[in-house]
């Protein structure tokens, strides 16, 4: 009875939302701070749904087991990799399920969500009533939005009550991220937030044989950089012979927040404060901060010097036509997550570079974007929050919900879940550095390092800090280890670690996230591709309509709530 009365309420909540705030969009990869939520109609006149079971007492375990069997629903991201592995059958679901029955007595099954839709899924999830009981995003607003409708469970009591049941959940996320999210007043805890095991971002890569080929050194500068872009496009015929009409100088996709990061950073104000910072911190694409509308200038000129890929803006999420043009050899430059040039293995982009184009072809890592005192900054993640991980209010099984992270968080089950098996998926070096192989089958890791299976845990780990520290640069199948560490060592360069600003629940984020950011992306995607002439009224144009979509309310509402908690202080303590 619970789940239909919960079903009628969501489903009618989010029929609102839509009339309200029109059709959402799908989330882009790696988003850690902004993402994509439902639109909401407030529901303060609604009744309650029902809540979930009260919290079992922990001396229902015996051993840590269950006397009856019990059953969960985990949630999987589905990437939809050719020639990758089930995503709910392989051997890494196989060792969750059989730890599970062994050490909780829990029988587990994975239900498979698309990565690029996965906001929009989860709502549809939510509002059948048919969400899997352990669910994941990186969009903390879609948690909130399903928490005002009596959706998610208030995870605050049991943390405490089953503490002494979960010491390595506690162990590996600790007080930091269990409680990240707890509201400074009503106390309620709605999701805990995974760790990140790597902090590292974006990073600009360049073709290192094309660099090679017109005798020029690698860019130190912004401006070295544009001239390399100048050099490429004028020596088309040169680096691409026939293909010279397929050149593309700098390859960039429609998220030019993320994608352009490092680009932004470098034109923000070394000394901004935490307090400006936090109240246009809502998105991490960083659209409204003071400096944005200058670093988009300098893409919009490059982009009308035929310096960029013309269609950048016309390829969604999830869409592999950019990746197809790296691989195949046309684009000199781009920025993307510090090691995307070698994930997949022998579908990495270098060794597709190295097939298709020769033996000298590959990517490399630069740092070349200084800020105004001379440093390469750029925005890292933070240390502590990474995906969100909650309960639907109709999970009828908390506990063993919560022993399944547990379960996940123990040191072993990481490092199988990222290692896998010696010989199949790793090498043991002489040094003791693990050393990932190309894997086949149901041993191939449709995610970097496993992370849609290590849910609480995101980047090299193995379990042991000195380990990953070891194996890192080794972490990634066909790829050249002096590479991946040169990248890491740039990727973490005068890093910036924002903080966590908990003021509570900030109202005006919930259930616009979808909305404005496909209005951020059209920000950005329009005054990139607009004239030069044109530039300044397409940027304040498209911002408006931002702003007065839920961009505004929210500045507004984070202004109020850092008076209300610092006063003041322009900085936190």
């Amino acid at each position: 009875m619970k789940k239909k009365v919960l079903s009628m309420f969501l489903a009618s909540a989010m029929a609102l939302s839509i009339v309200a705030c029109g059709s959402s969009n799908g989330g882009a990869e790696t988003q850690p701070a902004s993402s994509d939520t439902p639109a909401q109609e407030t529901q303060t006149e609604a009744a309650p749904a029902e809540t979930a079971a009260e919290p079992e007492v922990a001396s229902e375990l015996t051993d840590g087991k269950f006397a009856d069997t019990r059953k969960i629903t985990v949630e999987i991201y589905d990437r939809g990799n050719d020639g990758g592995s089930d995503p709910e059958n392989n051997i890494y679901t196989e060792y969750i399920k059989k730890g599970m029955l062994e050490e909780h007595n829990v029988e587990v099954t994975f239900k498979k969500v698309p990565r690029w839709t996965e906001v929009d899924d989860i709502n549809n999830l939510l509002a059948a009533g048919e969400a899997p009981d352990i669910c994941v995003t990186y969009s903390y607003p879609t948690v909130l939005t399903y928490a005002q409708m009596g959706g998610v469970i208030d995870l605050s009591e049991m943390i405490e009550t089953y503490k002494a049941e979960l010491p390595n959940l506690w162990g590996w996320l600790g007080e930091t991220n269990m409680l990240w999210d707890k509201d400074p007043k009503t106390g309620t805890v709605w999701a805990l937030e995974g760790k990140r095991a790597e902090q590292q971002r974006i990073v600009t890569f360049v073709r290192q044989d094309w660099l090679d080929k017109l005798g020029l050194a690698a860019p130190t500068t912004t401006q070295e950089f544009e001239d390399m872009l100048v050099a490429f496009r004028d020596n088309a015929d040169t680096l691409l012979g026939s293909d010279a009409s397929k050149m593309v100088p700098f390859s960039t996709s429609y998220d030019i927040g993320w994608r352009a990061s490092n680009i932004i950073t470098s034109f923000m104000d070394p000394n901004i404060s935490d307090k400006e910072y936090y109240i246009n911190g809502f998105d991490d694409r960083m659209v409204t901060q003071a400096s944005t509308k200058d670093a988009v200038k300098l893409l919009n000129k490059w982009y009308n010097d035929g310096l960029m890929w013309k269609d950048f803006a016309l390829y969604g999420s999830g869409d592999t036509t950019e990746d197809d043009m790296i691989k195949a050899g046309y684009v000199g430059a781009f920025q993307h997550n510090w090691d995307y040039v070698f994930r997949n293995g022998e579908d990495s982009i270098n060794a597709n570079l190295k097939r298709n184009v020769g033996e000298d072809a590959k990517f490399v890592p630069v740092d070349c974007f200084q800020n105004s005192a001379n440093k390469y900054s750029k925005w890292l993640y933070s240390s502590a929050g990474d995906r969100k991980l909650f309960f639907p209010s109709t999970n009828t099984e908390p506990l063993a919900s919560l022993l399944y992270l547990d379960f996940i968080s123990k040191p072993e089950t990481i490092k199988y879940l990222q290692a896998g098996d010696e010989g199949v998926t790793h090498e043991v070096l002489d040094s003791g550095a693990i050393q990932i192989i190309a894997a086949t089958g149901d041993a191939i890791q449709n995610s970097g390092k496993n992370i849609d299976y290590t849910i609480t845990c995101n980047g090299t780990y193995f379990g042991d800090e000195k380990l990953a520290a070891l194996s890192l640069a080794y972490g990634y199948a066909e790829a050249d280890p002096e590479l991946v560490d040169q990248a890491n060592k740039i990727a973490m360069a005068d890093g910036l670690e924002p903080k966590n600003v908990n003021v509570g629940e900030v109202t005006a984020e919930a259930g616009v996230g979808d909305t404005l950011s496909s209005k951020r992306d059209q920000v950005y995607d329009n005054a990139v591709v607009a004239s030069e002439a044109d530039f300044e009224s397409t940027w304040d144009s498209f911002l408006a309509d931002y702003l007065s979509a839920g961009g505004q309310a929210i500045i507004d509402e984070r202004t109020e709530k850092w008076a209300e908690y610092f006063g003041d202080a322009d900085m936190l303590p």
